[in-house]
């Protein structure tokens, strides 16, 4: 408030000359606010055909998070990465938002708000279809879970669920196959250790070692994990039966 009273007397009075002095001075502080935390934010997804664009823009408070000025930057950013294309963070900080990059209009906006913001995050799917699901964990706060799914089929409402259920579950890949070689690894040294400390008979140390790295599969693979509408069905199975593929899924949560 002290700001905005001090650029109105700087500026006689003229809205449009302080908003230019509260940038001005806004834009000399973005050095000293490069080492803060940016912890709060939103998610925001676009789908325009068969590929879906998911982004964190950050901040520093939740004050801020759901501020609309801040909702709205969130949503043109949003809109100039699908126009763009954009599929990295350095083709999304470079697409063009109303004559300027997507990064200097972020930077003209954190000016004026006094806060670090950052487009943290960017990524992109493709196929035949995309869901996108954005999740609320707070009435007060835009969403802090998106989901896209690019999958092709006919049942769009089993891709929503499946949607739901990655926001919820949070798997980290679609297949076994895509787990590192190490971290299967890493999990079976840790199973038979962890075995072996507990006394199991050697005999039975294989099978019980097996079962614990598949259930590390069951936990970590969306199409392995149990499905939260029907745990009695694994999400594959739950796909199959719908006539839906799903080729690739991304999950964002704000700060994680």
């Amino acid at each position: 408030m002290l700001d905005c009273t001090s650029a109105l007397d700087e500026a006689d009075g003229n809205i449009d000359k302080a908003m230019e002095v509260l940038r001005l001075k806004g834009l000399k502080g973005v050095t000293k606010r490069e080492g803060r935390t940016t912890s709060n934010g939103l998610i925001v997804a676009r789908v325009s055909g068969g590929t879906g664009y998911l982004i964190e823009l950050a901040c520093e408070t939740d004050f801020v998070a759901k501020a609309e000025k801040f909702v709205a930057l969130a949503d043109s950013v949003a809109d100039a990465i699908a126009s763009a294309g954009a599929e990295t963070l350095e083709a999304a900080l470079s697409a063009d938002l109303g004559g300027k990059t997507v990064e200097a209009a972020i930077n003209d906006e954190a000016a004026i708000m006094g806060e670090k913001v950052e487009l943290r995050r960017v990524a992109s799917v493709k196929d035949a279809a995309v869901d996108a699901y954005l999740h609320r964990t707070s009435k007060d706060l835009p969403p802090q879970v998106g989901v896209l799914v690019a999958y092709s089929g006919d049942n769009a409402e089993t891709a929503h669920d499946v949607a739901v259920h990655i926001a919820a579950f949070s798997p980290s890949v679609l297949t076994r196959e895509e787990v590192a070689a190490e971290t299967v690894a890493t999990e079976r040294r840790i199973a038979e250790e962890t075995a072996r400390n507990e006394g199991k008979p050697e005999a039975a140390l294989s099978k019980i070692v097996e079962g614990r790295v598949n259930g590390f599969f069951k936990e970590n693979v969306l199409l392995e994990q149990d499905f939260a509408k029907d745990n009695k069905q694994t999400v594959a199975k739950v796909l199959d039966a719908a006539g839906v593929k799903v080729s690739s899924f991304v999950r964002f949560r704000v700060g994680a």
